[in-house]
């Protein structure tokens, strides 16, 4: 064969990774030009004034990003890895998608982590912060969209006949046609122009909130953001990305430690919900990839000393963030055979030592908060007057079918919380199309985890199952107990995020019922990298439909 010959044929192995690049790129800016244009045209982002050309080097520039960060991850052969890439790089996403104290309680939270970064470990209800604190968090209320809510009489412009408005639900508020727009934009402006003002915002202080181990992470991001001469936004920012490495690490340790079953944790792992929980400054953060971590080590075949250790230190922390509900993990590895436990302990006696280790934990942060807290004086049962938990106990121990009927209609009036995994911020702002799309995909991680090498086995997965029936109740009972006023007929208080692990397992239990009914022949390698593909653009789309619900769409339009 000629040398022209040669180089022709090794002209396309050349050409070829080139080309790939070339034409992915040029279709993610494409795609960009496209949602770029629909913002423009169907929000009417030009009639308020902003920038085209901003909008679609936006658009344009995230595509790109997202495009070249895929076609980088072809190249990472590890899953733990490649799925710890998604859940870090989709994270960032949704840290800066996700306004300023909008995740639930995160201006506790926020305060409780800012103090931590200053080195304050004690609580006082009389110490305040510095003054661009008080201005971000005057500036950014929770609960926005329901803080920003308008409702009343207005005209039709055709008929002019009166109707009625409401804008909750809605991050966006436009008066009249072609009027004036409040937004998160607004809340951004207010906070960066306070030094030109001459008002100033209440005086916050120390808030209700004890906790300092699960708010670590977020101090050592705030007090890095500070050392950068950031201010209190900056602050904010540097606490949730700390704290999403932290939950990137647990979820990188869960998908290292899990043997079966792996597309389904990286798919709850990259589930909307998770994400905004895991890039915020909530103690969720740590606390769901914990959960995760468990439970992927129940996946094993067995369990040596150092498994046995990690599990123990994942359920304790657990516990310490929020206890006795956690306590029900205590027991998980009874589950395990005898011929599967090489721990040198029992079964018995590592559950009894974890057990005392949780309830240790759990006592000695109750009691740091009670020894440490200063100028709180009685603080107010959360729920008012009204709540009770002694009374309510007794209330359920005394009327069982009354509160089987209180936890189904709650189930019933909530959707299973199955089908609120798009229900964002302080329950306020609804995303439809993760509502409606989510448990397909769960579905789609079930049927990705039936490979026949990803069985768990009935024992185990009848085990579990039970598990997470006993603690979804257990959840819901807490709550009605601990928040809801004697007797009342639904649950106060609970949120979709509460059910993650729960969802978790009901996927495992699906895929069990699947590998037996459709006899698949897809191997565990294909699913998990077809599981990479679904969920980490799933998780993409997420954070880019919660960045357009909040800060471009859609307007409710007040006609006066």
């Amino acid at each position: 064969m000629s040398n022209v010959s040669k180089k022709k044929l090794s002209l396309p192995t050349v050409q070829q990774p080139a080309a790939r690049w070339a034409f992915v790129l040029a279709v993610c800016a494409s795609l960009g030009v496209v949602v770029s244009y629909y913002w423009r045209v169907f929000y009417g982002l030009d009639a308020r004034g902003v920038s085209a050309a901003g909008v679609t080097g936006l658009c344009v520039g995230l595509a790109v990003l997202a495009g070249a960060a895929a076609l980088a991850l072809r190249r990472v052969r590890d899953f733990a890895k490649k799925g710890a890439a998604c859940i870090l790089l989709c994270g960032v996403l949704f840290a800066f998608a996700n306004p300023p104290m909008q995740t639930p309680d995160e201006t506790d939270h926020y305060l409780r982590t800012y103090a931590i970064s200053m080195g304050r470990f004690d609580f006082d209800a009389q110490r305040g912060y510095p003054e661009d604190v008080d201005e971000l968090v005057a500036a950014f209320p929770g609960a926005w969209v329901n803080a920003h809510t308008s409702a009343g009489l207005g005209t039709d412009p055709d008929t002019h006949a009166e109707q009625p408005f409401n804008s909750a639900g809605y991050a966006l508020k436009q008066y009249g046609k072609d009027g004036r727009v409040e937004s998160i934009r607004d809340s951004f402006e207010q906070y960066l122009t306070y030094f030109y003002r001459d008002s100033v915002p209440q005086h916050v202080t120390e808030p209700v909130s004890f906790l300092i181990l699960p708010f670590l992470p977020g101090a050592l991001g705030m007090a890095l953001a500070r050392l950068f001469g950031l201010g209190a936004l900056g602050c904010l920012y540097g606490g949730r990305l700390v704290n999403l490495l932290a939950y990137t690490a647990l979820c990188y340790a869960a998908l290292r430690s899990a043997h079966k079953c792996r597309p389904a944790f990286l798919c709850i792992m990259l589930m909307p919900m998770s994400l905004y929980m895991g890039a915020s400054l909530s103690y969720d953060t740590t606390l769901l990839g914990c959960y995760y971590l468990m439970l992927a080590l129940l996946t094993r075949d067995e369990w040596n000393d150092k498994t046995a250790l990690f599990y123990t230190l994942a359920c304790v922390f657990a516990n310490g963030t929020k206890p006795y509900i956690n306590l029900l993990w205590v027991v998980l590895p009874l589950i395990l055979r005898k011929s599967e436990w090489k721990v040198r302990f029992s079964r018995a006696v590592y559950a009894v030592l974890t057990a005392a280790g949780a309830l240790a934990l759990t006592l000695g942060v109750e009691q740091y908060g009670t020894l440490l807290r200063h100028n709180y004086g009685a603080i107010a049962r959360q729920g008012g007057t009204t709540v009770n938990g002694g009374a309510q106990l007794l209330f359920v121990l005394k009327n069982p079918l009354r509160y089987i009927a209180v936890l189904l209609g709650t189930l019933y009036e909530n959707d299973g919380f199955l089908g609120q995994l798009g229900l964002f911020g302080w329950k306020d702002m609804p995303i439809a199309f993760i509502s409606i799309t989510a448990p397909p995909v769960l579905l789609a991680a079930a049927m990705l985890c039936t490979a026949q090498t990803d069985t768990l086995g009935r024992r185990r997965m009848g085990w579990l199952g039970v598990f997470g029936l006993v603690y979804a109740v257990g959840a819901m009972t807490a709550m009605y107990i601990t928040y809801t006023p004697v007797g009342m007929v639904r649950i106060v208080g609970l949120q979709t995020r509460y059910f993650l692990p729960v969802w978790l397992l009901l996927v495992l239990a699906a895929a069990a019922v699947l590998r037996r009914v459709l006899a698949p022949r897809l191997t565990a390698a294909k699913g998990e990298a077809l599981a990479v593909t679904l969920c980490g653009w799933y998780a993409f789309a997420g954070a880019v439909l919660l960045f357009q619900h909040y800060f471009v769409g859609p307007v409710y339009t007040i006609y006066k």
